[in-house]
């Protein structure tokens, strides 16, 4: 998108929660773009760069109004919430209160932890996103690139319009499930005098009989149940590729499935169909019997073993520019029992690459006419 319009890609880790983010994660993502998918973003930038600037943001919304300190307990806000009821500070808390009360907990001074910073919007609205959602909250653990140099942080919600609008996004691209918070997203740009930015939503990847949660696959890795990110049972693109996917099939069947916004669930035969129409173009072709499991057929008009014969064959029947191979040809070949299962003299089967072959004698197992033990032919 960015390249069609000749614009700048940004790559952005939206670092606000100290407690799960992990630098391992944000190297690995941008190892994969650039390593394995080329793709290679105009800047990389982080929430976190823009930590102080959305205090201050924040204090903006305090100052007009916008927003007010709440301690209500979360279950108790998360049912509220629910039933359209409005905190007891939203309409009581002078903007002096809320400004101390923010600072304080921005600071992790004592006894602030319970609170957090509320946007005041709409209590009565359809939209649950806009019942005074949370924007910041007290968190004491060290951030993975700021250390301890802050204590609270925003939510998700709060930072993204603030950094869009700043790093000049014009066009944010937000999977269907941030649908309803749209609305969330342009209040509070509207709120602050931001510039707008345009929201462009599209479905998120999903497959049937997999999970994609990076917040699940985290357990399989922690819990030892897979060797790492780059399992090859992990739906994640070092997993794919490591388990035999072609880079250029992995962008093929993206590309392929647009920007829609309709939600639904892939299927895995359909993403394995088009990683086998890169490989089928250049797969050299051999060939392999079940050591345990097969019959021996003897030609009698075929090359005799001290002969050492050979034919030549493509490793391509498709693309001769491949190369070539030498297969050797004798009168005992073996061949898989599922093939030969029914068998009946007069029949013809083909040998790959060598001809056609009559059968004129079948030998099966006592008692069992169906267990074919050997067999008998001659070229035609």
């Amino acid at each position: 998108y960015a390249r069609h319009y000749k614009g700048r890609l940004i790559l952005r880790f939206d670092d606000t929660n100290p407690t799960k983010e992990k630098q391992e994660f944000q190297q690995s993502i941008m190892d994969d773009l650039e390593h394995l998918l080329n793709v290679h973003p105009n800047v990389v930038t982080y929430t976190s760069d823009y930590f102080g600037v959305i205090q201050q943001m924040a204090l903006k919304l305090i100052a007009d109004g916008n927003a007010f300190m709440d301690d209500t307990p979360q279950e108790q806000m998360k049912e509220e919430r629910a039933a359209r009821i409005e905190s007891k500070y939203r309409n009581t808390q002078t903007h002096e209160e809320a400004k101390q009360l923010f600072l304080d907990m921005c600071e992790g001074k004592p006894d602030t932890e319970k609170w957090c910073l509320r946007a005041k919007i709409d209590m009565k609205s359809d939209n649950g996103t806009l019942r005074d959602p949370v924007l910041y909250r007290q968190n004491l653990t060290p951030h993975h690139r700021t250390g301890i140099e802050f204590k609270a942080y925003p939510t998700y919600d709060l930072a993204c319009p603030i950094v869009d609008s700043i790093e000049g996004v014009t066009h944010a691209m937000r999977t269907t499930e941030y649908k309803d918070r749209d609305e969330q997203y342009q209040w509070i740009q509207s709120a602050l005098g931001l510039r707008r930015v345009q929201i462009h939503s599209f479905s998120k990847v999903d497959f049937q009989y997999a999970v994609l949660s990076k917040r699940k696959l985290t357990w399989f890795v922690e819990q030892g149940l897979v060797t790492g990110w780059d399992d090859a049972r992990m739906p994640t693109v070092r997993g794919v590729v490591r388990r035999g996917v072609q880079v250029p099939a992995l962008k093929t069947y993206i590309y392929s499935q647009g920007a829609s916004k309709r939600v639904v669930n892939l299927v895995w035969n359909s993403f394995w169909a088009e990683n086998k129409k890169i490989l089928d173009s250049t797969a050299k072709r051999y060939m392999a019997i079940d050591a345990t499991n097969h019959v021996p057929l003897t030609i009698t008009n075929a090359p005799t073993v001290e002969s050492e014969s050979y034919v030549e064959t493509s490793f391509h029947p498709k693309d001769p520019s491949i190369g070539k191979r030498t297969v050797r040809i004798a009168q005992n070949v073996i061949l898989e029992t599922i093939d030969v299962e029914g068998i009946e003299v007069g029949e013809s089967i083909v040998l790959m690459r060598w001809g056609v072959v009559k059968i004129t004698k079948v030998e099966t197992a006592d008692g069992d006419d169906k267990k074919v033990n050997h067999l008998e032919g001659e070229f035609v």
